[in-house]
């Protein structure tokens, strides 16, 4: 099942699905809004869309991508409601064939020079056809998130303050019990304090509190997560900008037949853009995960490494590596995985880009049933007025 990092907690932004596009999309003004929509339309050939170990199974799939996004705001507030939906029809499986859907809604609110705040509502139903429960269903679930963060303190104050608060919510909508214990609620308050050292840099330390609670109780998952960060962040200079968070996270469990953990923590997230042209990113993550197959916990490292240039003014590419370091904890697998992208992305015009990328994902695990390579040849079609 695919691990999602908490939309507004990590520095970590894995890169999305979608190419690296080099023209802006255009929008529609319908009164005091701005209508921008967008299309993507792909082909790719997956030569191991289940993931598996052996008895590899391969499709052409066709997928379907439009995106609507509704805008407005002024010097003081900004409002976006979002809808997406990503539909992808498996040739060679229907069983495997989904339709995932995006519904947010963002808004950020100066009330005076000293207070700001910024919160989202969002609800996605999604299905995964790989690292699923069992390797003939699609894992299906659904996610109602609710974030805020409140933060005090003038832009150009030696300190200020941030509050935040995120709930998660995930429900599984499988059959019979499939996936039935992985169900929960999950409710994460922070607090940040920022320090201006000078210019655009400021130190910062994070207190975060995280709260699981787990609808079946023979789950044995309901557990806190205490993690304690600092470091610094800074805005983008002529070259550089980024974000930096190390400390330790400690999982304690309501049960006591689980374990409790304790590890080192730390988010990272730095770029750099030698030319206007060119851009490089390093993002890395080290945290607890919530327990998978079995594991009552998992302790992830991941890092991220993206490079995106343009060559001419149609012609551009990018470039990503990315490993994973995940250990289960309570079940003693251990899995180390990479992943390669590479791209070359062409824009005849405006209002199109053409993407054509190889995607392969290497899972080396000490359980040989979940081992496995997995190769994506692409070709999309980005779309907007």
């Amino acid at each position: 099942m695919r691990n999602i990092t908490l939309p507004g907690v990590s520095l970590l932004c894995l890169a999305a699905g979608n190419s690296w596009a080099a023209s802006e999309p255009q929008d529609i003004r319908i009164g005091g809004f701005e209508f921008t929509p967008t299309l993507v339309v792909r082909e790719s050939y997956d030569d191991n869309y289940r993931g598996l170990s052996d008895n590899e199974q391969a499709s052409w799939v066709t997928g379907i991508n439009p995106t609507f996004l509704l805008g407005t705001g002024n010097r003081n507030s900004e409002y976006e409601l979002e809808y997406s939906f990503n539909s992808d029809i498996f040739h060679s499986d229907s069983d495997a064939s989904n339709t995932d859907h995006h519904l947010r809604l963002r808004s950020a609110l100066e009330f005076t020079s000293r207070h700001r705040l910024s919160w989202g509502l969002s609800y996605h139903r999604v299905e995964e056809t790989a690292d699923t429960e069992i390797d003939t269903e699609n894992d299906k679930y659904s996610r109602k998130i609710a974030q805020a963060a409140y933060r005090f303190g003038a832009r150009t104050a030696r300190n200020q303050l941030e509050f935040g608060a995120h709930y998660d919510q995930w429900r599984y909508h499988n059959s019979g019990d499939i996936n039935a214990t992985e169900d929960r609620d999950s409710l994460m308050l922070n607090s940040i304090w920022f320090h201006r050292l000078g210019g655009t840099t400021r130190s910062l330390l994070e207190v975060r509190h995280t709260d699981h609670d787990y609808k079946l109780s023979r789950a044995q998952r309901d557990s806190t997560n205490v993690a304690l960060l600092g470091g610094m962040t800074w805005e983008a200079t002529s070259k550089t900008s980024g974000s930096v968070k190390l400390g330790a996270e400690r999982k304690n469990f309501d049960s006591s037949e689980r374990e409790d953990f304790t590890s080192p923590m730390w988010e990272v997230g730095l770029t750099y853009n030698p030319r206007t042209y060119s851009t490089f990113r390093l993002n890395t993550r080290r945290a607890f995960d919530e327990g998978d197959n079995g594991a009552s916990t998992i302790n992830d490292w991941t890092t991220e490494a993206i490079w995106n240039h343009e060559w001419t003014s149609r012609i551009a590419s990018e470039l990503e590596y990315r490993y994973q370091d995940r250990e289960y904890k309570g079940i003693g697998r251990d899995d180390d995985r990479n992943r390669y992208r590479a791209g070359l992305i062409w824009s005849p015009d405006r209002w199109i880009d053409v993407t054509l990328a190889y995607i392969r994902t290497e899972n080396d695990s000490n359980f040989d049933s979940e081992t496995y390579d997995r190769n994506i040849y692409l070709l999309s079609f980005d779309l907007s007025l």
